[in-house]
């Protein structure tokens, strides 16, 4: 029987997953896949950039999912470390591993357990995130706004807003005080719009669990000990696997295997056009090197933005209203920044032991509206190894959102370095003169954004489901704000519906459409 060809587009987790799942379940008899990538990395936003000998996570990445498929195949792709706490990395090293398990001092191919701290820095001073009910938030809010935001609260739960806006989708769930706190401005620095104009559709699939109730609920688990994974939300999970040497360490490790399964994997093929015939794609036309080559295939699996992918259908008519619909969908760009500094002007009055006692936040939020700084990550803290001199250094990330082609995407990385620095000091976080190494990355469309046509998009969606050998999967190839896990189980279900025949695509595009699966940015 004649292989059938099956093309995907893009080597992140959702098109490496769909290759995986072809391949291992036949033993390449029935499929020949092949993967074209447009860059040179691996992983998508997932990827790891390595500079000067440290690494940078493009965004941050905690693997932790609530999908057993996901989290079994994670740990067969890398073994988890064994269980010793890492509140004090220098302790780590010195102990034994408990239970058994790779070492990750002689081991490179190993998940690390990592401890979840991220914060809000707000008012010059740090706020849990998740908004918690403990005594220092309510010192930090101070009196009178504690008040306020407990009457607003109160008032929430009695009278609702209809949830046609994200703001709405907010103060349903915290009251307009705590809303115009901690929402309304960062909201609005992350996509460059006011959350007034954005849908509530983006609450609903990165926030949909969390609320002041869900708050008081995690506190009661911990404090009777009934916590676990299945009652607790995404956002206030304490602990996640995390790959040695970042996330792209993974996605690489799995491009190896779907390659040993039978998989291509070309790098720098940019897909320009999609060719029909009879209303089926038979073909794709690429870049690569400055050559055109076109592609030929039966199957398709896209994971490129759908703007990019409905733009270049040639060979079908495609109505005016799904094209407009396509082209106007949003992205929002993303900058990072990262900075090697000798130490931060931020003191850990937690109970949490670091190495070199540096604050243990994986991500700060960045509150104070007088800076464009949405988080920093700080690297020591995802992993040691992300960091060259990890006990004298610290290696921090600030992450920026913009549009390209505005005047953020078009400074130079000398002008916008300086500009990210200037930001910090201004907030008291570092001095000038600690900075030793810079590096700036720049990711196109990183985060599909929830206005504009985005209203309209499952009249697109309808569209492109009824073109046969076409399946959409991931992140922008769905423009839908999916975490990794999401993105890899669009990848499950779409190779599933191709092996079994399955006409109907909606089990693609139910993914993460539920109402207990949630995440911040």
């Amino acid at each position: 029987m004649k292989k059938k060809k099956v093309i995907i587009i893009g080597a992140g987790p959702a098109g490496l997953t769909a290759a995986h799942e072809l391949l291992k379940e036949n033993g390449n008899k029935e499929y020949d896949v092949e993967i074209l990538e447009e860059t040179q990395d691996i992983g998508g936003i997932s990827k790891t950039v390595k500079y000067h000998d440290n690494r940078m996570d493009i965004g941050g990445h905690r693997f932790f999912s609530k999908d057993d498929r996901v989290m079994n195949f994670w740990k067969e792709l890398m073994p988890i470390q064994g269980k010793n706490s890492f509140d004090d990395e220098k302790l780590q090293r010195e102990k034994p591993l408990e239970n058994g398990g790779p070492d990750p001092e002689k081991d490179d191919n190993v998940m690390l357990i990592r401890q979840r701290v991220s914060r809000i820095y707000y008012l010059k001073k740090f706020f849990d995130y998740p908004i918690s009910m403990k005594f220092e938030t309510f010192k930090n809010m101070g009196l009178l706004r504690t008040m306020k935001a407990g009457f607003s609260y109160l008032k929430s739960t009695v009278v609702k807003k209809e949830e046609n806006s994200l703001e709405n989708f907010y103060i349903n769930r915290f009251g307009k005080v705590l809303y115009s706190m901690f929402f309304e401005k960062y909201t609005e620095k992350l996509w460059g719009r006011h959350p007034s104009e954005i849908s509530a559709d983006w609450g609903a699939q990165r926030v949909k669990g969390i609320s002041i109730k869900a708050v008081i609920k995690d506190m009661f688990h911990k404090t009777f000990g009934k916590k676990n994974s299945d009652n607790t939300e995404t956002s206030l999970i304490e602990q996640f696997w995390y790959p040695k040497y970042g996330p792209g360490q993974l996605w690489e490790t799995l491009a190896d295997k779907v390659i040993k399964e039978g998989a291509i994997l070309k790098k720098g093929y940019l897909v320009k056009n999609i060719n029909f015939k009879d209303g089926k794609i038979i073909s794709v036309d690429c870049q690569a090197d400055g050559n055109n080559e076109t592609i030929d295939g039966d199957i398709f699996i896209s994971t490129m933005p759908m703007n990019d992918l409905v733009s270049g259908f040639k060979g079908i008519e495609v109505p005016e209203q799904i094209s407009s619909i396509a082209k106007g969908l949003p992205f929002r760009d993303f900058i990072t920044v990262g900075l090697l500094v000798d130490k931060l002007n931020l003191e850990n009055k937690t109970n949490i032991k670091t190495l070199g006692n540096i604050v243990p936040d994986c991500w700060i939020y960045v509150q104070e509206p007088e800076v464009k700084m949405c988080r920093i990550q700080i690297f020591n803290n995802w992993s040691p190894y992300l960091v060259k001199d990890v006990e004298n250094k610290v290696w921090i990330g600030l992450e920026y959102t913009c549009e390209e082609g505005d005047m953020y995407w078009n400074m130079t990385d000398e002008e916008f370095i300086n500009f990210a620095i200037d930001e910090l000091v201004s907030m008291n976080i570092i001095s000038k003169d600690q900075v030793e190494d810079s590096h700036r990355e720049k990711i196109r469309k990183a985060y599909p954004a929830y206005f504009d046509t985005y209203k309209d998009i499952n009249k697109l969606i309808e569209y492109i489901n009824k073109i046969d050998n076409l399946y959409c999967i991931g992140r922008n190839g769905q423009h839908r704000y999916n975490n990794m896990d999401h993105s890899m189980v669009t990848g499950i279900e779409a190779a599933k519906n191709i092996r079994t025949g399955k006409a109907t695509k909606d089990n693609v595009w139910n993914v993460n459409t539920d109402k207990e699966y949630h995440e911040e940015k």
